[in-house]
């Protein structure tokens, strides 16, 4: 399972840099608005130290990791809720995503022009999520406008988006990202079903200079982007696009020692990996042996025979049960043998609800 994620942003502000630090190139990167206009597309491992560790205490001959796709969109303007720039074809491309990375520019170079002339991450991020806001509240007149010739038959399902379609306007119309209670189901199906950006999963992305990346949050700029962020529910996530295209060409081992240089234990690329799969909801557990490790993302709530059907559709289908040990009695006891000989294997059923880190054996017949 792959989750997309594109990287959303006003032009030359590093996306296609940041998209090549990622997924090792591919897409090209210049000093002129719309260098990107087709999306290029890139599929990363999911960073998850767990996988070594089992692999090593199962002796598995390979590892065969998660995976995402990050998607590169074409820069944003100012009117492209009206068609300017690329217009329409660009908010066809972010409807086609998962979950949004708002790439903001906050490094100075003299030699990559601001489509604006001035480096503000303040006004870009309120450009773009007004663009975003604009595009949703027009979408929104559309759905308001069918809904109430439909209410004329009485459907309860049409109420129930009437009114929801109508706190979202509101929301909008006051320049809040629209809120619905995630643990209503009902709610939560209508949201999704009205197709807005400004609900989707998303977060910003700031593209610092080696500066700010050390010390990110402590100059004016910085602290106006984190606090727009809170205001509207949205993580910052501060990462240096060339810094990170540099550590790309490095051997592992460098890679570590030029973090330690630099004071951090996570690279910037690592976090915003981490950071969509978290706002999806998503998590991971593994099946474990000798011929191989591998992960498995699943998103939360997920039940074992689901999740079973995963790695073969067989196995939802003939499921009987599932025995899991936690990773943590994995680590604790290591392995799965000395595991079960200490009676941390657990038998599970079909209503069983797989939490992360579980590592797992599926019993089925067909």
């Amino acid at each position: 399972m792959s989750f997309s994620c594109g990287f959303v942003g006003l032009p030359n502000v590093g996306k296609s840099t940041l998209f090549n630090a990622l997924c090792g190139g591919g897409a090209e990167a210049a000093n002129f608005p719309f260098c990107t206009i087709e999306p290029n597309t890139g599929i990363v491992i999911v960073p998850d130290e767990r996988m070594q560790v089992l692999a090593k205490l199962e002796s598995s001959a390979k590892l065969i990791p998660s995976t995402l796709k990050f998607i590169d969109i074409a820069g944003l303007v100012k009117g492209a809720s009206e068609g300017q720039g690329l217009g329409n074809q660009f908010l066809g491309h972010v409807r086609s995503v998962d979950a949004i990375a708002h790439v903001v520019r906050v490094f100075e170079d003299s030699d990559v022009v601001h489509v604006d002339g001035e480096i503000d991450p303040g006004n870009d991020i309120e450009v773009i999520m007004t663009e975003l806001m604009l595009s949703d509240l027009d979408m929104l007149e559309r759905k308001l406008e069918k809904s109430k010739k439909l209410m004329r038959s009485g459907d309860a399902d049409v109420k129930a988006e009437l009114e929801l379609a109508l706190k979202f306007k509101e929301q909008l119309a006051d320049g809040k990202r629209p809120e619905y209670n995630k643990d209503d189901a009902v709610e939560t199906e209508i949201a999704k079903g009205l197709g807005l950006f400004t609900i989707m999963p998303a977060f910003i992305c700031a593209n610092v200079d080696e500066d700010n990346f050390r010390e990110f949050g402590k100059n004016e700029a910085t602290k106006k982007l984190i606090a727009y962020g809170k205001e509207h529910n949205l993580e910052v996530i501060p990462v240096c696009a060339k810094l990170e295209e540099e550590m790309g060409q490095l051997d592992p081992e460098d890679i570590e020692m030029f973090m330690e240089d630099l004071g951090i234990n996570e690279t910037g690329l690592t976090r915003v990996i981490h950071t969509g799969y978290r706002l999806l909801k998503h998590i991971t557990f593994f099946t474990a042996g000798p011929m191989e490790t591998r992960a498995w993302t699943i998103t939360e709530g997920t039940a074992a025979p689901q999740a079973a059907g995963k790695i073969h559709t067989d196995m939802c289908r003939g499921f009987i049960r599932m025995e899991v040990v936690s990773y943590a009695d994995m680590l604790e006891y290591d392995g799965w043998n000395n595991a079960k000989a200490a009676g941390k294997l657990r038998i599970e059923g079909k209503d069983y609800i797989m939490q992360d880190g579980d590592v797992i054996h599926v019993r089925f017949s067909v």
